[in-house]
């Protein structure tokens, strides 16, 4: 007779739960680092070695970034990361301003002087980093102050998921605006009008600026195109 398995202590369970997580910010982190780029196929069994996990949460992590849009799980090929598109940046460039329209009258009336110069602050470590995992990071943190001000937490949800699929296009973002001084300031614009109360023109102000970066990487995006395309032909 078979006897029951004694029950999972609490770190062990707790390393079960976690485990998922902690694969998707490690995958995540890579793609940042260009260790995995757009169409690298990413195994189960070489991940789960990688990362010294069971296969069970890296298959979790895979369904759950396929989910997210960051990956694309296929019967033949397994997973892959996404390809860089330019009708995805133009889509969720949309669907970020829409949100971000929605969620900074509500949270104007909760941010307090210091919550602006936070934010003044973090906008200006987006402009100066020199990594997309950098990048990635404080551009997560301020959209996030802002969006919890706000009050509005299907809002808040969204917009963090689009950020997190958007990761994939950090490095390239990088690459079009290598230095401080070629970026522009888009999120030190908002701030900067937004502190004064004046929302609407803060708004506006910040999409001028945002869908000019949009241009520049959609340019890039299709430039790219045109010269694999040449290459093959």
């Amino acid at each position: 007779m078979h006897k029951p398995a004694p029950p999972k202590n609490a770190t062990e369970t707790e390393k079960t739960e976690k485990a998922p997580f902690l694969v998707v910010r490690r995958i995540r982190e890579a793609i940042l680092d260009e260790v995995f780029k757009p169409g690298d196929r990413l195994g189960e069994a070489e991940l789960a070695e990688k990362f010294e996990v069971s296969r069970s949460p890296v298959r979790e992590t895979l369904l759950a970034l396929e989910k997210e849009g960051t990956l694309i799980i296929s019967p033949y090929k397994g997973a892959i990361v996404k390809p860089l598109s330019a009708e995805e940046i133009l889509d969720i460039a949309e669907l970020r301003l829409a949100l971000i329209s929605l969620a900074l009258k509500p949270a104007y009336r909760h941010l307090s002087p210091a919550d602006f110069d936070h934010a003044y602050e973090l906008a200006k470590r987006i402009t100066r980093s020199h990594n997309a995992k950098d990048h990635f990071e404080h551009h997560s943190q301020f959209w996030d102050g802002l969006f919890s001000k706000a009050q509005r937490p299907i809002l808040r949800e969204v917009f963090r998921q689009l950020n997190d699929r958007m990761a994939r296009y950090d490095p390239l973002y990088l690459k079009v605006f290598p230095t401080p001084e070629t970026r522009p300031l888009q999120r030190e614009t908002l701030i900067g009008l937004y502190r004064k109360g004046k929302i609407t023109e803060a708004f506006r102000a910040f999409k001028k600026l945002y869908l000019g970066v949009v241009d520049q990487l959609i340019d890039h995006l299709k430039s790219q195109e045109a010269g694999d395309s040449s290459a093959r032909s």
